[in-house]
């Protein structure tokens, strides 16, 4: 059995990444190609284009580099003829694979979207295209599959969150802080400025003052290696930031807080039962587009699925350092509000454990198929 999956971004990597692992688990036999990163191809797939030649962020941003996208698009396309995969598997990314799957489908591939576009979080009319064009979508949202059914009368599948697997199979290093030089005799705040350049020009300035108001707490930034470390140098500025690589989870699973720039990494920082503010700007223009757009009350993970403001969530013009600072300070005092917030995590968890979501959704496609 042969199987294209397109990738866009770190997250995707990983989680496609596992999704392959649990396909070959069930059939050793499939053969995967497609466009993902090192994760993946150490899962055994033939990667055609690295997810890093697709690191397009905001609005601005694709109108600029329309030219560029297009070109990936069309060499996917050819990509998928040539292999002629018995299913195409689309994994985030959704503006990129919504167009695979306009022209995989039609073409007379089978095409599953597994994490889907946030339809239901703007533009909401977009779900009715995806329907048209997918034939099995996986949702990892609990209150996606409800949206589905009421707003289009599609019966999707929630498969359960991969984030939750990923954490499940993660072991912390237990010298991890000694390793870091980090001060475990001061409370340590995780700031986690985000993946994208975008939000580094953005998030870690800010992040940089909130360190400077606070000089009593040991600061560390989940940092990621794939971008320029010049975009980390108001922190890296200050002697007292330590900074880890690629181990947002080691950092979590000893942080006493953290600051989170909107994401799946709030819902990651929610499982580790770490107390977070989440912060977010953007560029003005691009704000006044989407705040006329968006549909939701918030924006966080954990505040979705709660469907209620578990976490503060200072957004635009609200996202300043002192008031950062001001939450920074209750989620470190031992106290009824930092305890209700971990209270919270523990509902939140419960929700979303339902099992392997890469098993049930490796298992659900492969049925599909036969």
């Amino acid at each position: 059995m042969k199987l294209y999956i397109v990738a866009g971004e770190r997250s995707g990597d990983l989680h496609g990444s596992n999704l392959v692992k649990a396909l070959k688990a069930i059939d050793p036999t499939v053969s995967v190609r497609g466009f993902g990163g090192e994760e993946m191809q150490k899962a055994g797939v033939d990667i055609f284009v690295h997810y890093e030649k697709l690191a397009f962020m905001g609005f601005l941003s694709l109108v600029t580099k329309t030219f560029t996208i297009f070109k990936y698009i069309s060499l996917c396309r050819n990509d998928i003829q040539q292999f002629q995969p018995d299913a195409v598997i689309l994994i985030d990314y959704g503006g990129f694979n919504t167009r695979i799957a306009k022209f995989a489908k039609p073409a007379g591939y089978k095409v599953f979207f597994y994490i889907p576009p946030k339809v239901w979080a703007w533009y909401q009319a977009r779900a009715f295209g995806l329907k048209k064009c997918v034939d099995r979508l996986f949702v990892i949202l609990p209150f996606e599959k409800k949206f589905y059914k009421e707003k289009v009368g599609w019966d999707v599948d929630y498969v359960g969150n991969p984030v939750l697997d990923a954490i499940k199979s993660f072991k912390a290093d237990p010298d991890f802080a000694s390793k870091n030089l980090i001060d475990r005799t001061r409370k340590v705040v995780a700031l986690l400025p985000g993946s994208r350049k975008m939000e580094l020009k953005r998030m870690v300035p800010m992040m940089a003052e909130v360190v400077k108001n606070n000089p009593e707490h040991q600061y560390v930034v989940a940092a990621v290696d794939n971008l320029p470390k010049e975009l980390y140098q108001p922190l890296a500025d200050i002697p007292s930031v330590k900074f880890v690589f690629n181990a947002s989870y080691d950092l979590l699973s000893i942080a006493d807080a953290a600051v989170v720039t909107s994401g799946t990494a709030t819902l990651e920082t929610g499982i580790f039962k770490v107390p977070q503010v989440v912060v977010y700007k953007m560029g003005a223009g691009e704000y006044a587009i989407v705040s006329r757009l968006v549909r939701v009350r918030f924006i966080s993970l954990i505040n979705l699925i709660a469907d209620k403001e578990v976490i503060k969530e200072l957004i635009q013009s609200e996202a300043q350092p002192q008031r950062i600072s001001n939450e920074l300070l209750l989620l470190l005092a031992e106290g009824e509000y930092r305890t209700k917030m971990r209270n919270e995590y523990d509902l939140i968890f419960n929700t979303l454990d339902t099992g392997s979501a890469s098993e049930n959704t490796a298992r659900l496609m492969l049925q599909a198929l036969r």
